[in-house]
C-alpha cells in the first residue's frame, strides 16, 4: 500500500497541476460510486477503510493541484507586470508627442492666421523721414528689400525719437522736483509769515499810538459806517467827532453783518434806481397818463420792528478813575428800526427791568414807550403802544442825537398866554439846548453812578 502511495506521489510530481487536478477529480468521482454500490448492495463495509484511504489522498492532490496553481498564476502575474511597464512608458511618450504635435499646429496655425498692421503701421511719413532721419539711420543697409528696408529704418528712427523723449521726461521731472521742492520752502516760508506779521502788528501799536495814527481796528469800523443807515452814521460821526475833539472817555463800534448789511445797500440802490426811472416815465408821459405804481402793503407785526443788520455800540468808562478804560461803566447799543424810522436805544447785556432803565431817567417826559413822532404812531396803530418787552427803546434825545427832526404835535407860535400853559411849547424850545453829545454823556455816567450808590446802599 505505501509503495503505491510514493509511486502515486512521484507521478503526480511529474503531471502539470490541471492534468493532476482532472485525474483527481475522476479519482473522488469513482471513489463515490463505488461507496454508494457497496452501499446498494449490502456488501461488507470492510472494503470502505481502502476507499476512504484513497478518498484522503485524492483530497491532498486536490490541495496540491490548488498550490501549484496559486504559484502559477503568482508567477504569470509578475512577468505580465514586468513586460507592462515598458508598453506603459511607451504609451505616456506617445501621448505626449500628440500633445507637442497639436501644440505645434495650433501654433502654426495662429503664425499663420495673423494679421499683422504692416504695412499701415502709424510712423511718420516717408518725406518726414528722409528729412529729419539722421545719416547714421538712413545710411544702414537692413534687408535686400528696398520696402521692407526702409520700413526697418523708419522703425529705427521712430525708436530713437522715443528714446530722446524718454530722456526729455526724465530732464523735466528733475526740473519738475526742483520746482516742487522750491515751492515747499517758498509755502513754509508763508505759512510762518502770518506769525511774523502779527508780531509785527502787534510790536508797531505804540509806534502807531505815538504818531497817532488809525489801528486796523478803527479802519474796520470806518469801513463799516459807510453802510451804515443816515441816522446810525450821524450818531456815530458825532460820537467819533465827541472823542477826537474833547479826548472823551468813550469807545464807538459798529457790528453786525457786513453781508447782511451789504445786501440790504444793494436792494435799496436798486429800489432807487427803479423809483427814479419811473419818475422819468411819468414826466415823459407829460401827466396825460398816470402810471400805476404798486400798492404799498399793510406792515405786518413782526416787519415792524425790522432792524438794520449794522448798529452803533458806545462804551462810556468813567472819567473819575486813574485807568477809565480799566472800568467798562456802561455800554449802549443803537439800532435802527427800518419801517418806523427811529432810532432804538439800549444797554447792552442788562439785566434790569425796563421800569428801572437808567436811560428813562436823562430827560424828563420821555420814557421811551411811547413813538417820538407822527409817522411812527400812524403805523403803530391807534393804541400808539410800542412793544415793552423790547431792550431798547426810541428816546427822543435819541433821534435828536441821530438828526431825525421832531415836529411838535402843538404849534409853538403861540400867543404869550398859550405858551405859559402850554407844556409841550417850553420842552420844544429848550430841547435843542440840553440834547447834545456832551450833556448826554455827562447825564449817562450821572444816572449810572447814581444807581450804583444806590444799589450798595
Amino acid at each position: 500500500m505505501l509503495s503505491e502511495i510514493a509511486k502515486d506521489t512521484v507521478a503526480t510530481a511529474e503531471k502539470s497541476p490541471l492534468e493532476l487536478l482532472q485525474e483527481t477529480k475522476a479519482s473522488v468521482e469513482a471513489i463515490i460510486a463505488k461507496l454508494l454500490s457497496i452501499k446498494q448492495q449490502g456488501n461488507p463495509k470492510s472494503e470502505n477503510r481502502e476507499l476512504l484511504t484513497q478518498m484522503f489522498l485524492n483530497f491532498i492532490n486536490l490541495r496540491q493541484a490548488n498550490r501549484a496553481i496559486l504559484i502559477e498564476e503568482e508567477k504569470t502575474k509578475t512577468e505580465t507586470e514586468l513586460a507592462k511597464s515598458p508598453v506603459d512608458f511607451t504609451t505616456l511618450e506617445l501621448h505626449n508627442l500628440m500633445y507637442e504635435k497639436s501644440h505645434y499646429l495650433k501654433a502654426n496655425k495662429a503664425s499663420r492666421d495673423f494679421k499683422s498692421k504692416y504695412p499701415n503701421i502709424d510712423l511718420i511719413s516717408e518725406q518726414d523721414f528722409f528729412s529729419d532721419a539722421p545719416e547714421a539711420i538712413k545710411s544702414q543697409t537692413l534687408s535686400n528689400d528696398s520696402s521692407h528696408d526702409l520700413m526697418l529704418k523708419r522703425l529705427n528712427f521712430e525708436l530713437h525719437q522715443r528714446k530722446e523723449l524718454c530722456k526729455l521726461r526724465v530732464r523735466l521731472e528733475q526740473q519738475k522736483k526742483c520746482l516742487l521742492e522750491t515751492n515747499a520752502e517758498r509755502n513754509k516760508f508763508l505759512s510762518s509769515l502770518l506769525v511774523h506779521l502779527k508780531s509785527l502788528k502787534k510790536a508797531s501799536l505804540p509806534v502807531q499810538s505815538q504818531l497817532s495814527l488809525q489801528n486796523q481796528k478803527k479802519l474796520k469800523y470806518h469801513n463799516l459806517a459807510e453802510l451804515l443807515p443816515p441816522p446810525l452814521y450821524v450818531i456815530y460821526s458825532q460820537f467819533m467827532a465827541q472823542k477826537e475833539a474833547f479826548e472823551e472817555n468813550i469807545d464807538i463800534e459798529v457790528s453786525g453783518s457786513l453781508n447782511d448789511a451789504q445786501s440790504y445797500a444793494r436792494q435799496q440802490a436798486e429800489q432807487n434806481s427803479e423809483n427814479l426811472r419811473m419818475e422819468i416815465d411819468d414826466e415823459d408821459n407829460d401827466g396825460k397818463r398816470q402810471r400805476k405804481r404798486p400798492k404799498k402793503e399793510g406792515f405786518d407785526e413782526g416787519g415792524l420792528y425790522e432792524v438794520h443788520p449794522l448798529n452803533v455800540v458806545l462804551h462810556v468808562y468813567d472819567d473819575e478813575v486813574p485807568d477809565p478804560k480799566s472800568h467798562d461803566l456802561i455800554m449802549l447799543k443803537f439800532e435802527y428800526l427800518l419801517k418806523l424810522n427811529v432810532v432804538c436805544v439800549g444797554i447792552e447785556e442788562s439785566q434790569d427791568g425796563l421800569e428801572k432803565n437808567i436811560l428813562c431817567n436823562i430827560f424828563p417826559d420821555d420814557s421811551g414807550l411811547e413813538p417820538p413822532h407822527q409817522s411812527a404812531k400812524l403805523i403803530l396803530g391807534n393804541d400808539h403802544a410800542f412793544d415793552e418787552s423790547r431792550t431798547s427803546r426810541p428816546y427822543k434825545w435819541a433821534q435828536h442825537l441821530a438828526g431825525i427832526e421832531i415836529l411838535p404835535e402843538m404849534s409853538p407860535f403861540f400867543t404869550d398866554r398859550d405858551i405859559q400853559n402850554s407844556d409841550t411849547a417850553k420842552d420844544y424850545a429848550s430841547a435843542s439846548d440840553h440834547r447834545n453829545v456832551q450833556t448826554i454823556l455827562q447825564r449817562i455816567r450821572s444816572q449810572k453812578k447814581t444807581k450804583v450808590k444806590l444799589t450798595l446802599e
